[in-house]
Order: C-alpha cells, then sequence, then structure tokens
C-alpha cells in the first residue's frame, strides 16, 4: 500500500500533542515545529497531487482490512486537490499569526492548529461516511478552542453561539447516517453507492429522508441560507488567523456535498432523482443575494469579510448544484479561488483594525501603510467580487457558462451579474472610507499599540509605522496564488475539468475501492 496516503492525518495528529506535552512552554519551539510540520505537509501533499495526475485512485486500508469492513482512506483528484489547498492556506495562515503575534495571545495555538489539519486532511480522504463524522468532529472541536483564542466577553458570546449550532448539526449529521445505516446496512462511500443503486424504487423513502437529513448537514457547515446565521459572528469575532483558516471549513461542506452526491447519490440514481439539486440551486442563489446585501450593508470590517466569505459559498454552490461535468469544473476552480481570496480579506482587514484598534469601515484613523494595506484591500475585493484580472472574474465566467443550460438560467444569471456589482459597490464604499484619509508621519510613536486594545468605539489617535514584514509576505503570498491561477487558467481549467469527469465516473471510485486495487 502506499502509506503517503495517511501522512497528511499522521503528521499533524503526531505533531500536536508532541507541542502540547513536551514543548508547551516554549513558544519558539512550538513555531518552529507548527512552521516545519505545516510546511512538510505542503510537500506530501504535492507529492500525493502528482499521483493522481495520470487518473489512478488509491487506496489505503487501515490495518489490511479491505473495505467495506474495514477503514479505507482513497485518494483521487478531489481529494488531493483539497489536501493541497489546506495545507498552502495553513502555512501562510500559520507565518501570518507567528508574524503579527497572534499566536501568543492565548495558550495551546500551535496544537489546535494542528488538530484541525488533522480534522481537515481526514475528511478530506476518507473513504467512509462514519469516518467523515469522525473527521467533522474532530476538527469542530478544535475549532471551538482556536475560535475563543486570545478569549474576550464578545469572543466567548460567538464561540459559544458556533458551539451549540455546530452540536445541533452533529446531532443531525448521526441521526442521518443511522437513517441510511438503517436502509443500507453500510457506510463505506463505495458501498453505499453500490446498494442504493440496487434499492427498489417502493422502499427509497427512508433512503430519500436520509439523504435530504445529510444535505442539510452539508449546508450547516456550508453557510447555505437559512442555515448560516452562525457564520458572520462567529468569522467575525474570531481571530483574524483563524477566519482565514476557517475560510477552508465551508469548503469541507462543499466537499462532502460534491463527493456524496456524486458517487452516493448521483443525478442517474433513480430514487433520489431530482431531489438535491431542486433544493440546492434556489438556496445557493438565496445565499449569494444575502451574502452581498450583507457586504453593501454591514458597517463592520469583518463582518464585510464573513458576508464575502457567504456570497463566495452561494456562488460555488449554484455551479454545484448544476451537478453536470461542466459545472463541477467550474465549481472547481472557483472553489480554489474563493478560498484563497476569503482568507486575504481576513488577513487584510486583521492589518487594518491591528493599526486602528476597531474594526469599524470609517474614515477616522490614519493608518501607517496605508498605500500597501490599501493596495491589499483592493486586490482582495476585486478577488470576492469577480472583478478582471484576476482569478474571481474567470471563475465567476466559468459559472456562468456551466449554468447557461441549466433550468432557470436566466435567474441565475441575473442574480450572479447583479450581486457582482452590489459587491462591487460594497467593497468600494469600504475602501473609501478606510484609506482615502492619508498617513500623517506627526502622529507616530515609537512604541507599537497594544494587541489587546479594548474596542470601545473611540478613534485611535496614535498608531505606529513600525510593522514586521512576515504577515505582509503571508497576506501577498496568498495574492501570488491568486495571480497564479489567473496566469495559469488553462492547465487550471484542465485540471478542473479533469477532476469532474472522474468523479462523474463512479464505477472506476467503486472499484479502487472494493475491488481491491490498493497500493
Amino acid at each position: 500500500m502506499n502509506h503517503w496516503i495517511i501522512a497528511p492525518v499522521v503528521l499533524p495528529a503526531l505533531l500536536a500533542p508532541f507541542i502540547l506535552m513536551v514543548i508547551r512552554y516554549h513558544l519558539d519551539l512550538q513555531r518552529i515545529f507548527s512552521i516545519a510540520g505545516t510546511a512538510a505537509l505542503v510537500l506530501i501533499s504535492l507529492v500525493l497531487t502528482g499521483q493522481t495526475l495520470g487518473g489512478d485512485i488509491h487506496v489505503y486500508e487501515l490495518g489490511d482490512w479491505p473495505a467495506p469492513f474495514g477503514i479505507v482512506l482513497v485518494l483521487d483528484r478531489l481529494s488531493a486537490t483539497m489536501c493541497l489547498l489546506t495545507a498552502v492556506l495553513a502555512l501562510a495562515v500559520l507565518l501570518y499569526a507567528v508574524g503579527s503575534k497572534w499566536d501568543e495571545r492565548g495558550w495551546h495555538f500551535h496544537p489546535l492548529f494542528q488538530f484541525q489539519l488533522m480534522g481537515v486532511m481526514g475528511a478530506f480522504l476518507t473513504g467512509d461516511a462514519f469516518n467523515l463524522f469522525v473527521f467533522f468532529e474532530v476538527l469542530l472541536i478544535a475549532s471551538y478552542g482556536l475560535m475563543i483564542h486570545a478569549g474576550g466577553p464578545v469572543r466567548l458570546r460567538a464561540g459559544l453561539q458556533y458551539v451549540i449550532y455546530n452540536l445541533l448539526g452533529s446531532t443531525l449529521f448521526l441521526f442521518a447516517l443511522g437513517t441510511l445505516y438503517a436502509v443500507t446496512g453500510t457506510l463505506n462511500m463505495a458501498d453505499l453507492a453500490v446498494r442504493v443503486a440496487e434499492l427498489p424504487a417502493d422502499q427509497s423513502a427512508l433512503l430519500r429522508v436520509g439523504a435530504v437529513l445529510l444535505l442539510l448537514v452539508f449546508c450547516i457547515k456550508a453557510a447555505v441560507l437559512p442555515l448560516h446565521f452562525w457564520l458572520p459572528a462567529a468569522y467575525s469575532n474570531a481571530p483574524a488567523p483563524v477566519a482565514a483558516l476557517f475560510a477552508i471549513m465551508t469548503k469541507v461542506g462543499a466537499y462532502s456535498i460534491l463527493r456524496m452526491y456524486t458517487l452516493v447519490f448521483g443525478p442517474e440514481v433513480g430514487v433520489t432523482e431530482g431531489l438535491i439539486g431542486t433544493w440546492l440551486l434556489p438556496a445557493a442563489v438565496l445565499t449569494l443575494i444575502i451574502g452581498c446585501i450583507g457586504v453593501l450593508g454591514t458597517r463592520k470590517l469583518g463582518r464585510l469579510a464573513a458576508f464575502g466569505a457567504i456570497a463566495s459559498m452561494g456562488t460555488l454552490l449554484i455551479a454545484i448544484s448544476v451537478f453536470t461535468p461542466a459545472g463541477t469544473g467550474a465549481a472547481m476552480y472557483y472553489l480554489v479561488h474563493s478560498t484563497l481570496a476569503t482568507a486575504m480579506l481576513f488577513l487584510v482587514a486583521d492589518l487594518v483594525i491591528e493599526r486602528r484598534g476597531n474594526d469599524r469601515i470609517a474614515s477616522d484613523v490614519k493608518l501607517p501603510q496605508n498605500g500597501l494595506i490599501a493596495s491589499l484591500f483592493f486586490a482582495a475585493a476585486i478577488a470576492m467580487a469577480g472583478m478582471p484580472p484576476l482569478s474571481g472574474f474567470l471563475g465567476k465566467l466559468l459559472v456562468l457558462d456551466a449554468t447557461r443550460d441549466a433550468p432557470g438560467a436566466a435567474w441565475i444569471w441575473a442574480a450572479i451579474l447583479i450581486t457582482s456589482l452590489i459587491m462591487i459597490m460594497g467593497f468600494a464604499r469600504a475602501g473609501s472610507l478606510l484609506f482615502w484619509k492619508p498617513f500623517d508621519p506627526s502622529l507616530v510613536e515609537d512604541e507599537p499599540v497594544d494587541h489587546q486594545m479594548p474596542k470601545t468605539g473611540k478613534t485611535a489617535e496614535v498608531v505606529t509605522a513600525r510593522a514586521p514584514a512576515l504577515p505582509f509576505l503571508a497576506t501577498g503570498g496568498l495574492l501570488v496564488a491568486l495571480i497564479a491561477m489567473t496566469v495559469l487558467a488553462g492547465p487550471a481549467m484542465n485540471y478542473a475539468n479533469a477532476t469532474a469527469q472522474q468523479l462523474y465516473q463512479q464505477q472506476d471510485y467503486i472499484n479502487a475501492v472494493l475491488g481491491g486495487a490498493s497500493e
């Protein structure tokens, strides 16, 4: 067997307790091991992605127990892409957290960060629906700690809401899995696909209930309207590096929808035919609309980024809900773009908030590094809004092209185009208020502002021009990745389309998992 497949799960799983138990009182060592481990994760993910370029599907059987009796990890183009995206994002976010010293404002940032990576990587690689639930819980438990990192009453309240809402989602997940197991007798995804296809239509009522419950769970994770209420408060009040990492969390929900509703409940499966797309498409359009209205109407920078994340999920799920290879290919390209752009926007928002002492969108504080931060904000804004020349523009064009033959295509096009204009207006308004006033060097003092400055609503009269370079390098790295996606759009789309084609060749996945084709 190819033991590299389990490495993205094992590496952070070993690194987290090592940091926690051995070097918990040595922050510099924590930073070294955490950065080195995350960089190694990037290299491992690159190796795994390279192994999928030929179209092969690799299976890792834990304990040499074959599926469906044993636990399996499955590596195909989709899971490899998601692992690589997670690793690249995590490295950029971790460098920002170290450079801005967010990691020293509370306890156990680095162990929790690694446990979070373990859960996300496991969710992308698992070939079993129950273990998808297990890895969901691992990443959620770690995210609870990261969410309230550095404390504060506002953050604790938002964290409590986040915990309660996700616990309800986890309970619903168990109900869905129990229902599916009662009908099929298995939770291995490949075996589920076989048994669901063989189920007679007159015995499908309970199966349809399980499929809908599972979709509700994934929609909660993906912040789909009307299940999105937890996201604005949680993301806007979380520490900025944590919120940037959470950009991949909503994509776990999108990934799960892609995996389960192309493999198990695919468009050709008679017992669930038309069930998923009928509900998902209008919900995705409404999510896009609400997110863009939030971008235009909010008065706080953190919530601006949070509503931008909601809007991007709406666009992504519109492409997914078509359930065609063209739509899924467009979704894959836009998924990578929106994850990087959302994370970048959260980091730029933190650069502004750190210098202002509050997150109001108002022209009341003069910022050091104003030109550089304004440029980064401008780039993140045009990426999120889908304006040329960055990859967001290409991503939305691909989504429009993929949905031109879909039912209600005119309404979908109108929603995407009008909401793009609304987002442009919202980001332009915020950028004008934040950066129009020039920086006055006479207000600079040598000592940095207090990172724990309370959000009293008062204007910070004195700011500092000194700033570490690492946060800017990390944020700029995400921008470089977005530019690379634009310049290399042709090869990126070829890979995305190949990934989509593989997803719709369900029999190849089933044969790899159940036919003993493991390496």
